[in-house]
């Protein structure tokens, strides 16, 4: 099997301090639980830049996603940096408007930018915040209503062309492998092709079938990872490193470690992936040997 490239995603766009006070929300506290990631045995930092004025919120801003790559990469000279973008628009269902595209990370280069190549309706408990995390609020119910059409995604290639970054598509459930496959033949976007599937959470049902007829339906000259999130978190990992596959790991997928036992670092969590690896015989990428797999070429300078 090949090396396993194992991706830290350390933030998130939904949860933060709220959840797990080790959640890593200003820039200085990313770039150095990146630091720890990286020595741990990651190869790939997925990075959700967070509001200065309130934390709690995603940045809209391509200055403030390029405050975080300089300083991840002034400690971490070969992690591959992969900025969310999520593309789509979202949808107000009480106002019935929809936002513009989003794209507010691709001006900063990011060397991999994560595309959404889905249609979502989700719904996310998430807690209240103190006054000292910043951002402060009560518990609320989130609604989260995306819509990501074929034209919008391939308008947003045209942009990732702009900047050489490499889509990273982001599936929720199997017939988003179909869209997949539509927008490759259209010819709008080179192999290879590095896909992400969200198994348990909002994602696919977490068994070993779904994963398995995955695989089979993926498109040629695809590179696959897979997000274990929550409760099957360790189990589908697990999986999906005896399969070939590759896995994401970090505080924005989970933030219990075990049954009432909390997240210590995103570094717990890389190390947890990289003794499962070598317990089972599979090799852990280096960031050279996971660039040479994805067609990236040398670390992108910020």
């Amino acid at each position: 099997m090949a090396p396993l490239i194992i991706t830290c995603s350390i933030t998130g766009g939904q949860h933060g301090k709220e959840a797990n006070p080790n959640l890593p929300e200003t820039p200085q506290e990313q770039a150095q639980s990146t630091y720890d990631a990286y020595n741990a045995g990651a190869s790939l930092v997925h990075i959700h830049r967070r509001q200065p004025e309130n934390p709690a919120l995603d940045s809209k801003k391509a200055e403030e996603y390029l405050e975080v790559n300089r300083l991840v990469r002034e400690k971490c000279p070969e992690i591959i940096i992969n900025n969310t973008c999520i593309g789509g628009r979202l949808i107000d269902t009480e106002n019935m408007t929809t936002s513009e595209l989003l794209h507010a990370s691709t001006a900063a280069k990011p060397e991999v930018a994560s595309i959404d190549i889905t249609s979502t309706s989700q719904r996310m408990h998430l807690g209240a915040r103190t006054k000292e995390m910043g951002g402060e609020r009560d518990a609320y119910l989130k609604h989260f209503d995306l819509i990501n059409n074929d034209e919008d995604i391939v308008e947003l290639l045209k942009e990732f062309d702009q900047y050489d970054i490499k889509p990273e598509w982001e599936m929720y459930n199997l017939t988003d492998i179909k869209r997949l496959r539509g927008i490759i033949d259209k010819g709008v976007v080179k192999g290879p092709h590095w896909c992400m599937m969200l198994f348990g959470g909002n994602g696919v049902f977490p068994n070993y079938q779904a994963m398995a007829l995955a695989m089979q339906m993926l498109p040629p000259d695809t590179i696959f990872s897979t997000i274990n999130i929550g409760g099957a978190h360790n189990a589908m990992m697990t999986q999906s490193i005896i399969m070939g596959n590759h896995v994401r790991v970090g505080l924005e997928d989970v933030t219990y470690y075990a049954p009432h036992q909390l997240v210590t670092s995103n570094a717990q969590l890389v190390e947890r992936a990289v003794r499962i690896a070598k317990e089972l015989g599979r090799p852990v990428a280096t960031p050279a040997q996971a660039r040479e797999m994805l067609g990236l070429g040398a670390p992108r300078q910020y």
